[in-house]
């Protein structure tokens, strides 16, 4: 079952826009946009990371460093985001996050060297820490709790398409321009996104200020990180995370190279699965809404273990099946879990914004790892190697989830 609201006496006093009202649109609209340009600049990369190795003399790891480090960047931006969110707000987090994103891209297609594109990388990936950190603490306080689930598929749908635009993006632009101007054209993008959100996105009004300072900071962490539900959903954050980025970013290579040969602009389309994605987040959180978070995460897992089996077939139709079915897995899995951190949390410990932070923290600290680690793989035993990978860390991440329907949900007896 869902996790239950907390009482009512700790309930705000705004009880959140329902979901026929003009603000609801307006939030949704708003953050599938901010995810969007979020999402398509973090991982814009990505699709050329077969050009950067050419063009800098690198190997397939070091490449993929231009990806993960700007997850690093972001991972370690969370810690500090959410909290300061909890005391701040969310809505002024998200204007300046998406301004400041769109801008350091530009400059990243501009860097003139190796060295710089990289740190230009982690500057970007601490930029567009702000949307991740409090999108869901957002939603849970603004979003009626009968619409909530709904809302944050829909957000999650976003971000799906925005990794989806940013790659095929990329890819389209370094057909006719090279790979710099189709980095340059979505820090554009990103910028027009920004301007967007910042007119419609509804300002806050069920956001309680948390006390600041070093203690209330550190009483809050401690409740997080002994919540086992909360410890188990961020372990199938990274386990989800770090399995689909190796995933992606080894399959450009892998499609390049004999027999398959294909140019930059072909690989980018299998980007095109993303639009599973976006439609298969928004279904789950109507199933999490009528089901329960429990009871749909370990089915949207399993999917991701069907659709990478998949690819290890040499068929490219059956490689793209396998993709697709591994991206909707995914974005289902995401988007359940990082649902259930949020409410697992205003129902509990109450710091629904430190919380969701923590989660995506262990996200991209999955993304960082075995996205990197992947190409370590990829050199051992090509793609099988990868695919060894993933599939022990979505088996792992399959034993969790079936673990946490055994824990009770808050209140129950």
């Amino acid at each position: 079952m869902s996790e239950p609201q907390p009482p009512d006496k700790e309930q705000p006093r705004f009880e959140g826009h329902d979901l026929h009202s003009p603000q609801y649109r307006k939030i949704s609209i708003s953050l599938f946009l901010a995810g969007l340009a979020t999402f398509a600049l973090l991982y814009d990369t990505q699709p050329v990371l077969p050009q950067i190795s050419a063009h800098y003399g690198l190997r397939p790891d070091q490449a993929a460093l231009s990806v993960s480090i700007s997850t690093i960047g972001l991972a370690l931006a969370l810690l500090f985001v959410g909290p300061i969110s909890e005391v701040r707000g969310r809505t002024r987090i998200i204007f300046i996050s998406l301004f400041a994103a769109g801008a350091v891209a530009i400059c990243v297609g501009l860097a003139p060297t190796w060295e710089l594109m990289l740190l230009l990388r982690l500057i970007q990936g601490i930029s567009v820490a702000g949307l991740p950190a409090v999108a869901m603490a957002y939603l849970t306080e603004e979003v009626h709790r009968s619409a909530q689930a709904r809302a944050a598929g829909l957000y999650i749908a976003g971000t799906a398409l925005g990794g989806m635009t940013g790659r095929l993006g990329v890819s389209a632009f370094a057909e006719v321009v090279g790979w710099r101007g189709g980095l340059i054209a979505m820090g554009v993008v990103a910028l027009l996104c920004a301007i967007l959100v910042w007119r419609f996105l509804p300002r806050s009004q069920g956001f309680i200020p948390g006390e600041s300072g070093l203690a209330n900071l550190a009483h809050r962490t401690s409740a997080i990180m002994r919540d086992p539900v909360l410890l188990g959903l961020f372990f199938i954050a990274a386990v989800g995370m770090g399995s689909f980025v190796g995933v992606f970013n080894i399959m450009g290579f892998r499609l390049e190279a004999d027999p398959y040969g294909y140019s930059v602009g072909v690989v980018g389309l299998i980007f095109l699965v993303y639009a599973l994605g976006s439609y298969s987040s928004a279904y789950a959180g109507k199933l999490a809404q009528k089901w329960g978070q429990r009871k749909v995460e370990p089915y949207a897992i399993s999917v991701m273990i069907c659709g990478l089996l998949l690819t290890l077939a040499a068929p490219i139709w059956v490689i793209i099946i396998g993709l697709a079915i591994f991206t909707a897995g995914f974005f289902a899995t995401h988007g359940v879990a990082s649902g259930w951190v949020a409410a697992r949390a205003r129902a509990g410990v109450g710091a629904t914004g430190q919380a969701s932070s923590a989660y995506m923290f262990f996200y991209y600290l999955g993304s960082s790892i075995f996205g990197a680690l992947a190409g370590t793989f990829w050199h051992w035993n090509t793609w099988l190697g990868v695919v060894l990978m993933a599939g022990v860390l979505l088996f792992t991440g399959l034993g969790v989830a079936l673990a946490l329907r055994r824990v009770k949900p808050l209140g129950a007896r």
